[in-house]
């Protein structure tokens, strides 16, 4: 009897491929298509129907892809979406992209190919063909997409808070860290920093950071105080980069928070733990992480309404990076 493995062999391709074109989920090019079922038809292969069907209907399996689990703050995403989906009896495949393209596709095969039937992700790219071509429900969170579901923070407010808090509190050489240009969370609240500090006339420095991984923020830390050895106040553009910027004004025996002020975001557990406790711009990602997949569980079931984008709010969190107002 032919098998799916005898297809992928006379066509040239590998078993995921034949299985992205009888299921009809996945981009295929089309090309490929036409050799999978050229081998189809003159293998004369049948498709277990009923095992697909049972796939269509059956499966209660989410793929779930998060950019860097190394980040205290995504495994605060992945419980809340984890909690609400085993309430309503799903089960999570779990894909750690490390910001990698090419790594990112092949957790979205391995998904199809596990017959995922909905698909909730924390992408760079959410405009992606790799998206646009999934036939199953796609939530996007933290992140944001125009035409597509997502559950994401009110980042710029976020910055715009960050910033007043900051000059409130007595900073008047501020440097604000960019965050990495391919994310759009990170850049919704640097504008909102910056638009802040420019509605209250206040100068401002901006150092530039390519990524949230812990791997680099000590060298960041460093390069800012090389640039601005005499700013008294820094946005960070996460908590992980805080740290960095609380363990190198150490170093330089600067005086947290007399002589120098810092606030983070996100709000990790790793911000109250720090020495000093770092003040912070809080995302409910616990939150967060179950709207998704109570919004991924609607869309699934055909009973989601017409909200279909939500935006939650943030909230800054006073610890000792920052003076107290007087």
């Amino acid at each position: 009897m032919t098998t799916i493995k005898d297809v992928a062999r006379h066509a040239g391709v590998s078993v995921a491929t034949v299985s992205r074109v009888i299921n009809e989920a996945g981009y295929v090019h089309e090309d490929t298509r036409r050799k999978v079922e050229n081998a189809i038809q003159e293998l004369n292969y049948t498709p277990n129907e009923v095992a697909r069907s049972l796939y269509k209907r059956k499966s209660r399996l989410i793929g779930l892809l998060l950019p860097d689990i190394t980040n205290p703050y995504f495994p605060q995403l992945a419980r809340g979406v984890e909690d609400r989906m085993q309430e309503s009896g799903f089960r999570l495949i779990f894909g750690n992209s490390d910001e990698s393209q090419s790594k990112e596709q092949d957790y979205i095969q391995t998904f199809v190919q596990n017959n995922v039937v909905g698909v909730i992700s924390s992408t760079n790219d959410p405009g992606s063909l790799s998206y646009r071509s999934l036939k199953i429900p796609v939530v996007f969170l933290d992140r944001i997409s125009s035409d597509r579901p997502a559950v994401y923070a009110d980042g710029r407010e976020g910055g715009r808070m960050a910033a007043q808090q900051m000059v409130q509190r007595g900073s008047r050489q501020i440097t604000v860290m960019q965050g990495p240009a391919h994310i759009r969370p990170a850049q919704d609240r640097f504008q909102g920093a910056i638009e802040a500090l420019q509605d209250m006339g206040m100068s401002y420095q901006i150092t530039q950071t390519t990524s949230f991984s812990f791997t680099e923020a000590d060298r960041w830390a460093r390069e800012l105080f090389e640039q601005y050895p005499d700013t008294d106040g820094v946005i960070a553009s996460n908590d992980i980069t805080a740290a960095a910027v609380i363990q190198e004004a150490h170093r330089l025996s600067k005086r947290i928070p007399a002589d120098i002020q810092i606030i983070g975001f996100d709000d990790t557990p790793l911000s109250n733990l720090l020495s000093p406790a770092l003040s912070t711009i809080r995302q409910p990602a616990y939150d967060m992480g179950r709207a998704a997949a109570d919004l991924l569980i609607q869309l699934i079931e055909g009973t989601a309404g017409e909200q279909r984008t939500i935006q939650m709010p943030v909230q800054f969190i006073e610890r000792a990076t920052t003076r107290s107002l007087s």
